[in-house]
């Protein structure tokens, strides 16, 4: 039931033209990811799942509140008749919250520290294509320097929260906060590379909590006892990192590239010089989890206890997919 609502919910805003639809196709998706999030009975599970409560519900009340302003004052409840700015400013803002764009990222980590891996993936995956298909719908009536700082913000901070970071979820919370920026930075340009980088991430994001499943790694210190157990997934993993962090064989390159390309077609220098340094932080980050995982020397003692080898319960083939897409889908550019 659960799962199927979280389907639905996200399925019903894509499919919505009208404001009320869409509020309630989030409601739904809010209302349907929180006993999934909640299901481990413990402290941090409810901590977390209290925090992503709290926030969902400001932002939903905010959409509603704008939607309703706007219908207020030009009589139509359209997606697209966004006449007011005071509305368009505040329907981006809550949706912003919802995804959790700089500078309304705080709850991202916090969250995703207290969830399992699985629930984690579809946090940073599946809840973000509602919001995101507002924020495409929205856009061209929205101010274009509002949606640059907003970009900006978050890939500068999805960098630098990233760098003093032990906690892999945390790691991949900042990193999500990092690629929204991207998303968003180059939308009034050109919405369908936001949609290549949104594609992109996901199989990315997909392929590096598949990996720590099936790893069961939370901890930086538990990647340098990987490689003993499974080398192969120890290599590819590194390779994962690699293409998230954004380097050119590998496909997490393409959206990049393709952004930075367009920004400087549309005379954004500035702008472009500053995303390109800020992927430089997100890099740091993803090859010091990747100095852990292949190039520590493990006879040495690790503060980590090595886990079991038990017999892995976890179907492979998402995994092996969502790697494949990772590692080698930069020649269909």
């Amino acid at each position: 039931t659960l799962l199927s609502s979280l389907g639905l919910g996200t399925t019903l805003t894509f499919a919505s033209s009208h404001w009320l639809l869409a509020w309630m196709g989030l409601e739904i998706n809010t209302l349907a990811i929180i006993p999934l999030m909640a299901q481990h009975h413990h402290p941090r599970a409810v901590e977390a799942t209290t925090k992503y409560f709290l926030t969902q519900a400001t932002a939903a009340a905010m959409i509603l509140f704008a939607s309703t302003t706007n219908a207020w004052v030009t009589g139509a409840w359209d997606m697209n008749g966004l006449s007011n700015p005071i509305a368009s400013a505040m329907i981006l803002a809550a949706l912003a919250l919802k995804i959790g764009l700089a500078p309304m990222h705080f709850w991202m980590p916090e969250v995703m520290q207290g969830l399992d891996l699985l629930t984690g993936l579809v946090l940073s995956t599946w809840q973000k294509l509602a919001p995101l298909a507002l924020i495409i719908q929205t856009a061209q009536a929205t101010d274009p320097l509002l949606l640059t700082v907003l970009g900006l913000m978050s890939t500068l901070i999805g960098g630098w929260g990233g760098l003093n970071q032990t906690q892999l979820r945390k790691i991949l919370a900042y990193s999500s906060i990092a690629h929204m920026g991207w998303m968003v930075i180059v939308l009034q340009y050109a919405p369908q590379l936001t949609l290549i980088a949104l594609l992109t991430y996901i199989f990315m994001t997909s392929a590096a909590f598949l990996t720590l499943k099936a790893s069961s790694a939370t901890k930086i210190g538990t990647l340098a006892t990987i490689w003993s157990k499974s080398p192969i997934l120890a290599t590819t993993t590194a390779l994962v990192l690699l293409s998230l962090g954004g380097l050119p064989p590998l496909t997490g390159f393409m959206p990049k590239w393709l952004i930075l390309q367009e920004l400087a077609k549309q005379s954004l220098p500035l702008v472009a010089t500053v995303m390109a340094l800020a992927a430089l932080l997100s890099l740091y980050f993803y090859l010091r989890l990747c100095y852990a995982m292949t190039l520590t020397i493990s006879p040495n003692t690790t503060t980590s206890t090595t886990p079991w080898r038990v017999q892995a319960t976890q179907a492979s083939f998402p995994l092996a997919l969502a790697t494949v897409m990772t590692l080698g889908l930069l020649p269909i550019t």
